[in-house]
């Protein structure tokens, strides 16, 4: 049985709309939001109880950034950076932000995730793949996703070397739009999703996913405007937030379970901000 709050669903704050948000994590009691666009002071630090803007951070070198992800065991965060023909992450500590290394990652990196040993899993989309990382920067193995897994963008660990992988959007001409369970043979276990809807079973360019600590996936359905909730079967669970409530694309999830929050990333053609979601 799961048990569902009244008020989950909730925005609860609405953080500054600025550039384009291309990411969001958390460490502490520090909320990170990585903008785009900006040639300094690309993150902006909130306190996660007050929402109050705390201060700016410049990451040096930062080109064209990706997505960001906290590391609590190693007391970092990652930036995905693709531009420029860098096609590297950077690794920053926290909370000064300060660029202690990078690493080449050979193709142009999207989505990262930590894994529950600590390393970091980067998505390739062009190739298909999903390298994971050591903190400082050996690759551990790499994941060839098979051909019918097009585009991917982000991945989550589920259970030892089983992945949960997000793929499919404007590039996909076979208009499949999954959230895919890979086996540790890298082959497709099982998937949800299919061709392009907005129905309960289907979506629209998924874009990124958030894993609680049962296994539950969050999806930010980009296209359709919304964020799912699947079981670790991924089996439909119920539309944690919808179009009339986030008002632009998800294109970012962060994960709070000891607040009960779900920090998304909302962009428009303008511009973008945070919501803070109850779940």
């Amino acid at each position: 049985m799961v048990l569902i709050c009244v008020t989950a669903g909730r925005v609860l704050q609405t953080l500054p709309y600025g550039n384009a948000v291309c990411g969001v994590t958390l460490l502490d009691n520090l909320l990170y939001v990585l903008r785009d666009g900006l040639s300094s002071e690309q993150l902006e630090v909130y306190h996660k109880d007050s929402y109050h803007l705390q201060y700016r951070l410049t990451v040096s070198a930062l080109d064209s950034p990706a997505d960001i992800v906290a590391c609590a065991h190693n007391r970092c965060a990652y930036i995905s950076d693709g531009g420029g023909g860098a096609q590297c992450v950077r690794r920053l500590a926290l909370p000064c932000a300060a660029v202690r290394s990078s690493w080449p990652v050979n193709d142009k990196p999207a989505g990262l995730s930590v894994s529950d040993l600590h390393s970091l899993l980067v998505t390739c989309p062009e190739v298909r793949l999903v390298k994971e990382f050591s903190t400082d920067g050996r690759l551990l193995r790499q994941v060839q996703l098979p051909e019918d897994v097009v585009v991917p963008c982000h991945t989550a660990q589920l259970t030892g070397a089983r992945l949960a992988v997000c793929h499919g959007g404007y590039y996909d001409r076979a208009g499949r739009h999954r959230v895919c369970l890979i086996g540790s043979d890298g082959q497709v276990d099982k998937s949800f999703g299919g061709s392009c809807s907005s129905g309960t079973q289907q979506m629209n360019a998924p874009a990124h996913l958030a894993v609680d600590r049962n296994k539950f996936v969050f999806v930010a359905d980009l296209g359709n405007d919304r964020v799912l909730l699947l079981s670790s079967s991924l089996t439909y669970m119920r539309e944690v937030m919808s179009t009339d409530k986030l008002k632009g694309w998800p294109r970012r999830l962060c994960l709070d379970e000891d607040k009960n929050r779900l920090y998304v990333a909302v962009n428009d053609s303008e511009g973008g901000q945070v919501a803070v979601v109850s779940i």
